[in-house]
């Protein structure tokens, strides 16, 4: 079971909700695994803590010219969709950060003067944490395309138990690259006119990618009812409220995930879980979310 963990702006909880979902199930004794796709700003480390296991670097394939075979005719400069390559009577100039690594131009070359390399774009991280199996990537600073990493960071999931997604911001590529192939999706969304607005984009995302999905709705009771209203005449099931309190936002800025100190908490993010399981079967209340102590049941 692959769960994707969005949302449609930053700040919202996403991360919240992964690690503390993950650390529950793990509680639990189930096989999970947490993967931070963010790989421009992975932050779930810094509240997983976990022992690092292994660390390499990740590379994408790049093609390289031998200009001793190159007749500079221009054939791979024209089959290049990303305007990459560029062909002077003299000389191949090839710009690395518009290459997509489709690998056209080796192999439609008819002088066979294109070969391929490999250029550095990120390193990738795996540790574990009282069972719990944890995967990030990081990308260089200053590389245009984090995509082709978080396709390799997510090459990682194992085949069997819970493989859960934290997502960066918004819906643009990389968000569609780490929520690709997921069995479900939650959208972590706010109750203000802002959190609505940015709810309905990513909705549509997961409309146009064809993943099923609920809401989590944070900081319940700072806004006003927009969210739920709108997820009631949606009929987008509400898998759980989480209240605007100052101990949660006082235990985030001290890196501790509520699930590892109160016994409450965890069972919680468990039955979070658990929804999630029922809903992809189609089976779950939309409206019969995770109490909170908020007078949502």
């Amino acid at each position: 079971m692959k769960v994707a963990v969005a949302s449609g702006k930053g700040g919202t909880g996403k991360t919240t909700v992964a690690v503390n979902m993950a650390l529950a199930l793990s509680g639990r004794g189930e096989p999970v695994q947490l993967i931070d796709c963010d790989v421009e700003e992975p932050n779930a480390h810094l509240f997983v803590k976990p022992s690092w296991k292994t660390k390499r670097n990740a590379f994408v394939p790049v093609p390289r010219v031998d200009e001793s075979k190159c007749t500079h005719c221009g054939a791979c400069a024209e089959v290049c969709q990303y305007h990459a390559i560029l062909i002077s009577p003299q000389k191949v100039f090839f710009l690395e950060e518009l290459c997509h690594s489709c690998g056209a131009c080796i192999e439609l070359c008819p002088e066979n003067a294109l070969k391929e390399s490999y250029r550095k774009i990120g390193e990738i991280e795996e540790g574990t944490k009282s069972g719990l199996w944890f995967a990030h990537g990081k990308l260089t600073p200053g590389e245009p395309m984090s995509p082709p990493l978080i396709r390799q960071v997510k090459q990682l999931a194992w085949g069997e138990g819970a493989v859960i997604l934290d997502c960066p911001p918004g819906a643009s590529c990389p968000v569609v690259e780490s929520v690709k192939g997921s069995d479900f999706c939650v959208l972590v969304t706010e109750p203000t006119p802002f959190g609505l607005n940015d709810l309905m984009i990513a909705l549509d995302m997961l409309s146009q990618l064809r993943i099923p999905g609920g809401v989590v709705v944070n900081r319940d009771g700072l806004g006003t009812s927009e969210v739920s209203d709108y997820c009631r005449k949606m009929g987008i099931p509400i898998l759980m409220y989480i209240p605007y309190e100052e101990r949660l936002a006082r235990l985030y800025a001290r890196g501790i995930p509520v699930s590892t100190v109160s016994y409450e908490w965890s069972q919680r993010f468990g039955m979070l879980w658990d929804r999630i399981i029922k809903a992809t079967a189609g089976s779950v209340d939309h409206f019969s979310a995770v109490s909170c102590g908020v007078g949502k049941d």
